[in-house]
């Protein structure tokens, strides 16, 4: 990230080879001597160019710039949406991009889509600056220096007629040609593969993904013979088990099952349901689990087997945990409406028992599903990496095609092996660290530049259509398949098209497809595959007698920068890890009692050794993380991202490679300063909070208001009565919140609100108008976590205006509490009485320095300045908007925010609320409603429904 706020780091002089990278046009400049009179000419092409282009006639060949005349359909001031598909790991979520005058500015989630039902994550919502990015890749590379399109083209035909050249041995034509992509869902680019390998019938297809599911995908094979999925429906579960799952947050449709959960979580609006979560260290899943249980990664293997054990065979629960008696007979009691779900970190065997304990509890028909996979399956079957490298090592593969994946990062084993093989493509949208260690790097189009499709969880198709004209050029993948067939480039809208002729027959058909973002019908067959018997014969394992010799490590993916993809993104680096708060760093977690025991503090720096694999970085003390576990969290230390995210954190990916034991010792040297939002000792309090709400389903069967503010109306000497026909207000239920963090990141986006680098995180000077809080309860070794969304209250009594001594910020008729930017002097006085300090002060011209394009933001929204105050606005542009509808139309002013649009579980609910027909008036009238800090006399119009949790009688707590 480059230095935001303050003087300007020093940066080391940029090499021509650099410069070339980055801007491949001026190699022909470059190669010559200027003189004076060369720079006066090259200053008036440059000058004559701008004058051109501010002059262009809206021609569609030319990128984003300002047009005399607006394209059909573009009315100034008025947004266009049109829908399309995030694709995370081959998985399709619906998303719909709002444009500003031809600009992708907004990412919104497809109500039409099942992946994602209207909703989206953090991810899809960093669209915007991933697609803006400065450091794509604007030009072919051939051994890292900028190369022409015909050279690459030459290439690709040398490559082609090597691979069709006869072989005195008799071999298949393209014996040594190898495809490298990650998980495949898409009919298109699937028919593409089919056509190459058709073509070169020695040729292989490799599919791999760094975090991949390819455990799950072997024990549904296990346990089924068959290409199968599992589609949960979970709103229809009474009693859940999550065995270090990642059901609500990545799992293939984790928006779907967020919403589906979140839906019973409220007993106000029905029957509640329960999860049990078995974690060894704290993940979203578990913080919404009414019983979380932490467990070692051996003790999580003996859980797998004594309750399927259990389940499967009846055996009588002996040994283990004592919970786990009750776990298993509440699972059994609720035959038919229990569901088990296993993260993906487990072997296939263990993904096979977890699918017979579902088929044992009668939920298949009834919870789940078994249906055809939506897995691209290739006619031969696809190889894996290890099989890949294998080749490479022993010299068989002669041509390597690598299609947007990154293993040169992320195996070290295969960037050894990649210099064993004499040809190899690499198509990326940067030149990350395979495409510069391969010997031609190829442009990757973005997915808003091209056209494409792609299955969802349940096997739903999405199409993918481009959203604007490439900013930079590049090809996508069915194009570069393609173009190794020797074939002419055809559009890829007719490939497309071309897939789904059938389907989609009359240009009518089409139309309708695109503009709804899904193909009716296309989702994925349910199947009648029975249980094999295989999957049932597990035993009940004996308890390990052997401790282990030194700690446990845990690598998992970092929530946001997932596998480093999202390195490069500064939103996603200054987002807040959702229990650490860390951000712009991966220390390794470490648990309270290891802390102790070798008097480490947050930001102390050690030595992680694994054979002889070695590297030092700070650590974080996570509270609930079972005892001897630490986690590393991949995704960082990435060497070629770009100007934000090279030389950030460390890279862990090499210690998935390492054998031995894992040894920690104190490095010399001191700490350092770990950046997190969290700007004090990470508290753990042993009473339950006043403002994060909570109690237990049998305390609300008592008496239902227990949680709510029954002290009646506080005595104030004045109070002032917004008088106007609509009164904004948010109810926010805690039973729904995950803290997945997909509202902060909407919120930036939507409000223009920068980023502003580690070290003024450092300083405390995050600029996010929406927090995410989270509470620890309890002891530190297993607490009891609860999140809590904080944003502006938008007081009735506010307590920052009574002390703004220019009126900056002020009450509007409306009951909001509106900001004048104009009249803020930057006393920071507002901020200083503000009870629950969700005011964000400039300390430097913050969006100044971020790199992106002007064009990438939201023309609706201002753009503050240096030494002005801003917070949350209740999106008062939206308001706006719709009061204009409103006044237009006649009808009511009905606003989605951007937080309440982008929560997966709609636990925001936003309205006005003298409606008495409003969702957010019928939220407001719920007898677990009540206000934070309400001591404080402010009057919020933002309210809470304190979370309840729905515990087993037979646990103890």
């Amino acid at each position: 990230m480059p230095s935001l706020g303050g003087t300007p780091r020093p940066r080391a002089m940029v090499s021509d080879t650099e410069l070339l990278q980055h801007f491949p046009q001026f190699e022909s400049a470059l190669s010559h001597t200027l003189d004076r009179r060369r720079v006066l000419k090259l200053l008036g092409l440059a000058l004559a160019s701008g004058w051109v282009a501010s002059c262009d006639p809206g021609t569609p060949d030319r990128g984003f710039v300002s047009a005399v005349r607006a394209a059909q359909g573009v009315v100034p001031g008025l947004p266009n949406m049109y829908a399309t598909a995030h694709v995370r790991d081959g998985y399709a979520e619906g998303i719909v991009v709002t444009h500003q005058m031809g600009r992708p500015i907004k990412v919104e989630g497809n109500p039409d889509h099942p992946g994602s039902l209207g909703a989206t994550d953090v991810m899809a919502q960093a669209l915007i600056y991933d697609f803006y990015d400065p450091d794509r890749a604007t030009g072919p590379l051939h051994k890292g220096m900028p190369t022409s399109w015909p050279d690459l083209a030459a290439a690709m035909q040398k490559m082609r007629a090597t691979a069709m050249a006869p072989r005195p041995d008799g071999a298949h034509a393209g014996e040594g040609l190898r495809i490298l992509t990650g998980t495949v869902t898409s009919p298109t680019l699937g028919r593409a593969i089919e056509q190459v390998l058709a073509a070169f019938p020695g040729a292989a297809w490799h599919g791999w993904d760094a975090i991949g599911r390819e455990n799950v995908t072997r024990g549904l094979g296990l346990a089924y013979g068959a290409p199968t999925a599992v589609v949960a429906d979970l709103g229809r579960a009474d009693v859940l088990l999550a065995l270090d799952s990642d059901l609500l947050d990545s799992a293939p449709g984790h928006l779907n099952h967020a919403r589906a959960f979140a839906a019973r979580r409220n007993p106000v609006n029905g029957p509640m349901n329960r999860l049990y979560a078995v974690e060894p260290t704290p993940s979203l899943t578990g913080v919404a689990a009414d019983h979380r249980f932490i467990a070692t990664p051996g003790m999580m293997d003996e859980v797998i087997g004594r309750l399927s054990a259990h389940i499967l065979q009846g055996e009588a629960p002996s040994g283990g945990p004592d919970w786990l008696g009750p776990v298993a007979d509440d699972l059994r009691a609720h035959h038919g409406r229990a569901f088990v779900h296993l993260g993906p970190d487990y072997p296939p065997e263990a993904q096979a028992a977890m699918l017979a304990m579902n088929e044992a509890l009668g939920g298949r028909g009834q919870v789940f599903d078994v249906v055809e996979s939506p897995l691209y399956q290739s006619l031969a079957p696809g190889g894996t990496l290890d099989a890949l490298m294998d080749d490479m090592e022993r010299g068989a593969v002669q041509a390597l095609l690598i299609l947007d994946v990154n293993p040169v990062h992320q195996s070290p084993r295969f960037a050894a092996a990649l210099k064993h093989v004499p040809t190899s493509i690499a198509l990326s949208d940067r030149p990350h660290e395979t495409a510069l260690a391969a010997h031609w790097h190829v442009p990757l189009a973005h997915m808003m530049e091209e056209w494409g499709d792609a299955r969802g969880h349940d096997g739903t198709v999405a199409l993918i259509q481009p959203q604007a004209m490439p900013l930079y050029g590049g090809m996508n993948a069915v194009s570069a398949l393609h173009a190794c067939l020797g074939q002419p480039l055809r559009p890829a809208m007719d490939m497309v098209r071309a897939t789904w002729r059938t389907q989609l027959p009359s240009a009518r058909d089409w139309h309708d497809a695109l503009a709804a973002g899904v193909i009716a019908g296309t989702a994925s067959r349910r199947m009648e595959a029975p249980l094999r018997q295989a999957a049932m014969r597990v035993a009940s394992p004996a308890p390990s007698q052997q401790k282990p010799t030194g700690p446990v490590l845990l690598l998992r993916p970092d929530p946001y920068l997932w596998d480093g993809r999202g390195a490069n993104n500064p939103w996603l680096q200054e987002l807040p890890r959702p229990l650490s708060k860390v951000v712009w760093d991966n220390p390794l977690l470490i648990p309270p009692d290891m802390a102790q025991a070798m008097n480490l503090r947050n930001g102390d720096r050690v030595s992680l050794t694994r054979g002889a694999t070695r590297t030092q970085l700070p650590v974080w003390i996570q509270p609930g993380q079972a005892a001897g576990c630490v986690v590393g969290l991949l995704g960082w230390g990435r060497r070629h991202a770009g100007e934000t995210g090279s030389d950030v954190g460390c890279d862990l990916y090499p210690f998935r490679e390492a054998d031995g034991p894992v040894r920690i010792e104190a490095a010399h040297g001191g700490g350092v300063p770990v950046a997190s939002t969290e700007h004090h000792a990470t508290r753990v309090d042993a009473s339950p909070s006043d403002v994060a709400r909570h109690g237990t389903l049998a305390q609300f069967h008592e008496r239902a208001d227990f949680l709510g503010n029954i002290s009646g109306a506080q005595d104030t000497l004045y109070r002032r009565e917004p008088d106007a026909p609509v009164a904004w207000g948010m109810s926010i239920d805690l039973n729904a919140c995950i803290g997945c963090n997909a509202c902060v990141t909407a919120c930036q986006v939507e409000n223009n609100i920068p980023v502003v680098g580690r070290e003024e995180v450092l300083r405390q000077r995050e600029m996010h108008w929406l927090r995410i809080d989270r509470v620890y309860e309890g002891t530190q070794h297993a607490p009891d976590t609860f999140f809590q969304p904080m944003l502006c209250m938008h007081c009735e009594q506010a307590p920052c205006e009574t002390v703004c001594p220019v009126g900056a910020t002020t009450h509007d008729s409306e009951g909001l509490n509106v900001m004048v930017y104009n009249r803020c002097i930057g006393t920071k006085f507002c901020s200083n009485n503000c009870p629950y300090k969700v005011r964000r002060f400039n300390y430097f011209a913050f969006a100044e320095q971020e790199s992106r394009p002007a064009i990438s933001r939201n023309p609706d929204v201002s753009v503050r300045a240096r030494g002005v105050m801003e917070k949350c606005t209740f999106c008062v542009q939206r308001i706006a908007q719709a009061r204009i509808v409103a006044d237009r139309d006649g009808v009511g002013e009905h606003v989605v925010t951007a937080c309440q649009a982008a929560c997966p579980a709609q636990a925001i609910s936003f309205g006005d609320i003298n409606d008495p027909a409003a969702e957010v008036t019928r939220r407001k009238a719920s007898p677990l409603t009540y206000a934070a800090l309400p001591e404080q006399g402010t009057h919020p119009r933002v309210t809470y429904e304190g979370r309840i949790l729905n515990r087993n009688p037979a646990i103890a707590s």
